[in-house]
Order: structure tokens, then C-alpha cells, then sequence
């Protein structure tokens, strides 16, 4: 069982705060695991996939900055997460921290951003792993059945909760054995791009695009800045993820350091994975609109799949199997952050004390696990049958989700701290500064993707005129408003809101 831990005050000199004991496994975790879950839960190779030929549709040759344009943000937001995690090391992250920062409400807010994006991306990760696992199957026509493909994710999803449910030990291995999976095979195409790169010619109807320093020229790219916003709001969404070794934060050695410096670097090897693969692709492929080109509209869904048999001939296989590792291994992950949010929320009384329940033998948040692959499931399973376009906008509104909760925790951060940001160029940088400019780029992230989301040509669905993409995403958000009113009159959860604590539980879990 874990027992209270008590930060020191650090080099912010911020007094020492306690984390009510919750039952989790203590110190399971060391800084490689922590690393490890923050990539993996990003799922880079399904990401790039899905991803690159979307940012080259809107920015072409400039993508490779476009993607380090999107790095800023999130490189401040990371600074922030470690920063507060090294004064209140909750596994409740941007809802213990908001609370503390700013009161209940801002808290549960936060709170339900984290499990807002969880369970909608869940949905997407379903569909995919599904699609992909009935790819590797005879001819791949059977990834065009509706009912299979979806009771194949909903089986997926029940799988990794009930890995998640069983300790947090075992979904470590299963996670070794799928990051060994998806890296050994994106090492392998990699490997084949770089031999196809210097033989001087690429198989199929495309010839070697040379790598040009130009692709990096803020000029040139900044001649269109509507399409630096869109591409940036599109790389934000495949960094997201790092988070999570922090919502693991008490089940890993040290955890009022070791998480955070998991997430910074994380973060780091993220960025050089995406740009140095996207460069290899473009070079290979190039960002034509024939063949295996990044522009061609037929292969913007998925680059991977397009140019896999011709970078790996018979072996093409390998970069299918590559993104189904990439997606389960973040359909696991993803669970992790949205299970241990609503088990600190049930702990500090913002939800009903059964969410804060911790399994005695598992020592997992065993409630709360099933609650969210129970609703991952039911939002899937649901919008699948409603309208699969409806799904897919409903999926393109997790910027608004990502953008808010990544923003509060930046905004939180300087608050928190605001008192200690003169006592030294650590603290007025780390503290104060970098987590308020990626949080003001972010609060401008939010409110660009809501007014792209707007139009109703965006995405592929309309209500009322105007895109599916944004109402589906203010009703969501607007959904945690609801919810956070009913809880503030809920006999077992208004303490939370008033400050007095219900019958049970004890004043130090509530907001100071």
C-alpha cells in the first residue's frame, strides 16, 4: 500500500504538499518505464501515419518545421507538468493542479478535459486497431466490415482494461513487448527508405526528392500563416500523450522527479522520431500528388500503408503490424491517465468515493478502470451506430479537448508558483514564463481550431450549419459543466465544492 507522501519545498521554495495515500503500487516504475509509457501512449507510428500526409496537404515542403513548430507548445506544457508534479506528485495531474491553482471548479474542469480526450481518442484507437487487425487477414477485405471491425476494437478495448485492471506491472510488460514490436518495425522501414534513399532512386513512379534546407525556412513557410495554424493544430494532436507516465506518477520511483524528467524527455525523443522519419519520407515519396506521393489525396489517410509495399515489397506486412502495435499500445496507455484522474478525483471527493477505490490485490484504480473502458466502449459503440462521419468529427474535436487541459495546467503552473518566480532564472523560466507562453499558445490554439471547426465544410458532417466537429466537440466540453453543477449538489461530492468535507473523509483532501 502507499502511504502519504510529502514534497519539499524545492527550489521554488513552494512549502511541502501532501498526497493522500491512495493504495497504488508504490515505486513499480523506474525512469525507463516512465519514458517508455510516455511514447508509447502517443502512438508515433499510427500518428505519423494518419497524420504526415495531412500536414503536407496543408504545408508541403515546409513540414518538417511545421513539426517542430508544434513542439514549442508542448515542450513548455511539459516544463509545466514537471514543475508541478515536483510540488504535488498526485496522480490526478491537471485536476489536483488546477484545483490547487484556482479553486474546485477550475479542478473538476481539468479533470474532465483528461478523461474527455481518454475516452473520445479511445474511440478512434478501437476503430483502427480493428481496421488493421483484419488487414493482416487473408486479402484486408474484411477491414471494410462495418459490425466486425467494430466488435474486433470493442474487444480490444475490454482486453487492455482488464490488463490495466490487473496491475500495473503486467501492463508494463505488455507495453515492452508492443513498443519492441512497433519500433523494431519502423526501424526495418526506415532502414528500407535510406537504402532506397542512397541507391538514388525509389521503386514505383517516383524518383528521389533531395533534402533541401529550405524546408526549414520560417520565410517561406510563414508566407501562408493561416496554413502554419492549421499545420501546428494538426502536430499538437500527434504529440499528445506524453502525459501519461505523469498520471503514473505514484507507482514510479521517486515520484516527485522521476515522471517529470520522464515526460521532458519523452517529449525530446518524440520530436526527433517525427521530424527525422518525416524527412526520410518526404525525400522517398516526395510531396507529389502521383503514386506514392505525400499530396496524393488517396494516400492521405495513411501514408504508411500507401508506400509500404513499395519500400518493403513482400515484407510490407511489417509496417501494418507496426501501426495495430502502435494503437494497442496506446489504447493501454490511454486507459492509464483517465483511470488514475477519476480515482483522485473520487479520492479528493470531486466524484463518488467508489471512484476512489484502489483493488486490494491488484493495487490498480480497479473501479475506475472499468468505468472508462465501460465508457470508451459504450461512446464507440454508439457513435459507430449513429454515423461513422459523426465519429470522425467527434475525433477531429480532441484539439479542443488537448488545447484546453494542456492550457489550464500551463495557466496553473505560473499561478502556483507566482510567489517564487523571483527567486531565480530557474524559477521565473520553468515556473513562469514557458508554461504561460505555451498555455496563451494554446488558449489561441483553442480558439482557431474552434472557428476552423465552425465551418460547415469542415470535417465531414454539418448540424444546424455548421460543422459537426464543433458542436459535437461544445457539447462535450459543455457536458463537464453539467456534471460538475450536478456534483456541486450531490450529497456525496458538494464538499468538494464547499469545503467541508463529507462523512468519512478527512479536511486534508480538499481544496486549500
Amino acid at each position: 500500500m502507499s502511504t502519504e507522501t510529502t514534497t519539499a519545498g524545492g527550489p521554488g521554495g513552494v512549502p511541502g504538499t501532501s498526497v493522500p495515500p491512495k493504495g497504488l503500487r508504490a515505486g513499480v516504475l523506474d525512469l525507463g518505464d516512465s519514458v517508455m509509457l510516455g511514447l508509447a501512449s502517443t502512438a508515433p507510428v499510427y500518428s505519423l501515419a494518419a497524420t504526415l500526409g495531412l500536414i503536407v496537404e496543408v504545408n508541403g515542403d515546409h513540414t518538417p518545421l511545421i513539426l517542430l513548430l508544434g513542439f514549442i507548445p508542448v515542450l513548455f506544457i511539459a516544463y509545466a507538468f514537471r514543475e508541478l508534479n515536483s510540488a504535488i506528485p498526485d496522480c490526478g495531474t491537471t485536476f489536483t493542479w488546477s484545483r490547487r491553482a484556482f479553486g474546485p471548479w477550475a479542478g473538476w474542469l481539468g479533470g474532465w478535459g483528461v478523461a474527455l480526450a481518454g475516452i473520445v481518442v479511445l474511440a478512434n484507437l478501437a476503430q483502427v486497431a480493428g481496421q488493421y487487425l483484419w488487414l493482416l487477414v487473408s486479402d484486408g477485405s474484411l477491414a471494410e466490415n462495418k459490425v466486425l471491425v467494430t466488435a474486433t476494437g470493442v474487444l480490444f478495448i475490454a482486453v487492455m482494461t482488464l490488463v490495466n485492471y490487473r496491475g500495473i506491472r503486467l501492463g508494463e510488460h505488455v507495453q515492452r513487448v508492443l513498443t519492441y514490436v512497433q519500433y523494431i518495425s519502423l526501424g526495418i522501414f526506415a532502414l528500407a527508405i535510406v537504402v532506397g534513399i542512397v541507391s538514388g532512386s525509389a521503386r514505383g513512379d517516383t524518383t528521389i526528392q533531395s533534402f533541401n534546407f529550405e524546408w526549414f525556412n520560417p520565410v517561406g513557410a510563414f508566407a501562408d500563416p493561416g496554413a502554419v495554424v492549421h499545420g501546428v493544430l494538426l502536430a499538437l494532436f500527434i504529440y499528445w500523450g506524453w502525459d501519461t507516465c505523469l498520471a503514473v506518477n505514484e507507482e514510479t520511483e521517486n515520484p516527485s522527479t522521476t515522471p517529470g524528467r520522464g515526460a521532458v524527455i519523452s517529449a525530446f525523443v518524440l520530436v526527433a522520431i517525427y521530424v527525422s522519419v518525416a524527412l526520410l519520407v518526404m525525400m522517398y515519396a516526395t510531396v507529389g500528388t502521383d503514386g506514392i506521393g505525400l499530396g496524393n489525396e488517396a494516400n492521405q489517410d495513411d501514408v504508411f500503408r500507401a508506400m509500404k509495399d513499395v519500400v518493403l515489397g513482400p515484407w510490407g506486412w511489417l509496417i501494418v503490424v507496426a501501426v495495430l502495435a502502435s494503437v494497442l499500445s496506446s489504447t493501454q496507455t490511454t486507459i492509464l491517465p483517465t483511470a488514475r484522474g477519476t480515482l483522485s478525483m473520487g479520492v479528493h471527493g470531486a466524484l463518488p468515493a467508489k471512484f476512489g477505490e484502489v483493488h486490494a490485490k491488484n493495487q490498480t484504480p480497479g473501479f475506475s478502470t472499468q468505468v472508462m473502458g465501460a465508457a470508451a466502449i459504450s461512446y464507440y459503440v454508439a457513435m459507430s451506430l449513429l454515423s461513422e462521419n459523426l465519429l470522425s468529427d467527434s475525433i477531429s474535436a480532441i484539439s479542443l479537448f488537448i488545447a484546453f487541459y494542456y492550457a489550464l495546467t500551463g495557466y496553473a503552473c505560473f499561478w502556483y508558483f507566482r510567489k517564487t518566480l523571483r527567486q531565480s532564472a530557474r524559477n521565473l523560466w520553468f515556473r513562469g514564463i514557458l508554461p504561460l507562453v505555451g498555455a496563451l499558445l494554446l488558449t489561441a490554439a483553442f480558439f482557431i481550431s474552434a472557428v476552423q471547426m465552425w465551418d460547415p465544410a469542415y470535417g465531414d458532417t454539418q448540424i444546424f450549419g455548421v460543422g459537426g466537429a464543433f458542436i459535437s466537440g461544445v457539447l462535450l466540453l459543455a457536458l463537464g459543466v453539467v456534471l460538475a453543477v450536478a456534483c456541486r449538489f450531490l450529497p456525496a461530492t458538494r464538499g468538494y465544492f464547499t469545503g467541508k468535507a463529507p462523512a468519512g473523509q478527512t479536511t486534508s483532501s480538499l481544496p486549500k
